[in-house]
């Protein structure tokens, strides 16, 4: 998705701080934004693509302005909205307007089976692949408006491919329609200087895993 959502290989942005012993958490209601988002997709009303896709619809001054957990507790409360679990309303007062019907509450001892037991985005459908390992591609250059995994400093640039990683749930369209359109993931290897221009360094190499749909023979 275009905006401030996709900064990757911007510049003006600052150096990246590496935090010397950083904590999982950094206060106690960031690990309770990660074990309510586990809760809450124990009910399977969404997938991780949603979930990313929710995020990335907070208004780019204040994703930009906010902490990770932050991003989280949008998108989770967007999607608690839409998919007609809780309401704005009771969202605002912290008050549950009517109990809900059909729905129960994920036990701390069905924790562990839920986690072994969570489906994965790898699949084992029989989809030819369109690219094989050492192949030129180029990444599409699209501007779509929703949810995509093809960053923005990618686009239109020429790779090779390094390698398959088989075949996954297509993200984009997942995210948007829950259709797993099913087909390769890859691992592509561009250049510093295809992607950043000659300045860059002539032996450095980013790697993206980008699926047959974001990429055309080069």
């Amino acid at each position: 998705m275009n905006g401030a959502h996709d900064l990757g290989g911007m510049h003006g942005l600052g150096p990246v701080v590496i935090e010397k012993d950083e904590p999982v958490f950094h206060a106690q209601w960031e690990a309770r934004m990660l074990a309510l988002n586990l809760a809450c997709g124990f009910h399977g009303r969404w997938n991780i693509d949603m979930g990313r896709y929710a995020r990335e619809q907070m208004p780019p001054a204040e994703y930009l302005a906010t902490t990770y957990y932050e991003h989280w507790l949008f998108g989770l409360e967007k999607l608690l909205v839409e998919q007609g679990l809780v309401s704005a309303k009771e969202l605002d007062t912290g008050r549950a307007e009517a109990k809900a019907h059909g729905l129960r509450a994920l036990a701390a001892t069905e924790v562990s089976n839920f986690l072994r037991n969570r489906r994965h985005a790898r699949l084992d459908d029989n989809v030819p692949p369109k690219f094989k390992a050492g192949e030129r591609v180029v990444a599409r250059n699209i501007h779509p408006t929703g949810h995509t995994r093809l960053p923005r400093y990618a686009r239109g640039r020429r790779g090779v491919i390094d390698r398959d990683h088989g075949v996954f749930v297509f993200a984009d369209t997942n995210a948007m329609s829950r259709d797993k359109k099913p087909q390769h993931c890859y691992s592509v290897r561009f250049s510093a200087r295809e992607i950043w221009g000659p300045d860059a360094c002539a032996r450095d190499s980013v790697y993206v895993d980008l699926w047959d749909d974001h990429l055309d023979p080069a």
